[in-house]
């Protein structure tokens, strides 16, 4: 089964979750598919940088309930789109929710329409978003993020873009990333790679105090009762026990 599309037109290398049917959740197979893909782009001498992207009309719904990627795997896909010697850039039309808000704060530029939705809804389903703060803490306000992190509530493109999720947003995020993408293809390889190191030495940094104790939190989290009952009522369409 296909989980992702690739395409190369002058040098940008587009990867697209193609998993419609499960709204692109990240599942097994989805993370490890998406980290092989990277790996040829960091190994190809003319690749000049990443699209991340997707179809249907969700970008990522966060985890597989059904599927979940080891959170180890997990972390060492976001870390690799960090590290990777190409500039990642995120095109986003349609909606993104959890584990996916982790793909966009790991990639080095960010766009999307402005019909595109966001939500961090890990406290809904009893859990924390702790995986995903390791690109996310770095490079958002922390005032907004500890608002959207707390409550799950949905935010537009503008409040993404306000809060350091998003680059730019616009109408036609084609036109949006058209110049973008022209400066890249402008851009001498040497160049492209020293300057993102210079851009994610923080995050890396992040990466390095914190993954083991966000990883084993994120296990517990997920193997505990308020989980179980959060994850049962997500897959049942029903409200959670606790919900007031």
């Amino acid at each position: 089964m296909t989980v992702l599309a690739r395409a190369r037109e002058r040098g940008i290398e587009t990867l697209a979750l193609d998993s419609p049917d499960t709204r692109n959740a990240l599942s097994s197979v989805l993370v490890g598919a998406l980290a092989d893909a990277l790996a040829d782009c960091a190994a190809d001498p003319e690749a000049r940088a990443v699209v991340l992207t997707h179809t249907g009309g969700t970008f990522c719904a966060g985890a597989d309930l059904r599927d979940p990627p080891d959170p180890d795997a997990f972390v060492g896909l976001l870390r690799r789109i960090v590290e990777l010697p190409l500039p990642v850039v995120a095109r986003v039309t349609g909606h993104v929710r959890a584990g996916g808000m982790g793909l966009l704060a790991a990639c080095d530029i960010t766009a999307a329409s402005t019909t595109s939705t966001f939500a961090f809804t890990e406290v809904r389903i009893g859990v924390a978003p702790a995986v995903i703060s390791l690109p996310l803490l770095p490079r958002t306000d922390p005032r907004a993020l500890a608002r959207h992190y707390l409550t799950g509530e949905r935010f537009d493109a503008a409040e993404a873009a306000r809060a350091g999720l998003l680059t730019a947003a616009g109408d036609d995020v084609d036109a949006v990333l058209a110049p973008v993408l022209d400066g890249l293809r402008r851009a001498a390889p040497q160049g492209l790679a020293e300057t993102k190191r210079l851009l994610t030495a923080r995050v890396l940094e992040t990466f390095d105090r914190d993954a083991a104790q966000l990883t084993a939190l994120s296990a517990r989290l997920f193997a505990s009762p308020q989980a179980r009952e959060g994850m049962t009522a997500f897959l049942e369409r029903r409200d959670p026990a606790w919900v007031l």
